[in-house]
């Protein structure tokens, strides 16, 4: 189920999107990619994960973008990240609900309906502003053992078992008692 080999190589720290409780005894950072129809299907499961485990848990999402296969890959996860004007999980949420729907033209009306300052998020595109930060999740996720996507980590050491509610909080149940 584990996999002790593959550690995370940096902790969550603070230019990572997370969700939960910064203090909480157990942190569960998923790789990922906005195209990748697998990842896609563990949204919905990572939700019901955080509405459990409640203040236990803090969660992060980091880029993965699988650069030889989807075609906007690294494009969605820029957007993602310029819609760090209090909306990234809303674009996070809407990426992933139109994962066939990520070119320049679609990702400028998500940043419009999401009311961003779209001149600012127009801009940040246009400069690759945020390229770095998605090429350093995509460099920390290869020197971490990420193969392919999702990868999950639960208190920095990589899951290997399926990527269903119930197997997770297991997972996440024995992540919690060894670090006791």
């Amino acid at each position: 189920m584990f996999s002790p080999q593959h550690r995370l190589d940096r902790p969550l720290e603070g230019g990572d999107h997370t969700l939960g409780n910064p203090s909480a005894r157990l942190t569960l950072v998923q790789y990922g990619d906005y195209q990748c129809p697998y990842t896609a299907r563990t949204i919905p499961v990572v939700a019901k994960i955080l509405n459990r485990a409640g203040d236990d848990l803090w969660f992060a999402y980091r880029h993965f973008p699988l650069a030889d296969i989807p075609p906007h890959a690294q494009q969605a996860s820029e957007a993602a990240e310029a819609a760090a004007q209090g909306k990234s999980w809303k674009m996070h949420e809407t990426l992933f609900q139109r994962l066939r729907q990520q070119d320049e033209r679609h990702l400028d009306e998500y940043a419009e309906s999401l009311g961003l300052d779209t001149n600012r998020y127009r801009r940040e595109m246009d400069e690759h502003a945020h390229a770095e930060k998605v090429q350093r999740d995509r460099e920390s996720g290869k020197r971490s053992g990420v193969e392919s996507t999702p990868t999950f980590y639960m208190n920095g050491v990589r899951y290997d078992g399926p990527n269903e509610i119930e197997p997770l909080m297991e997972a996440l149940r024995q992540s919690v008692q060894s670090s006791e």
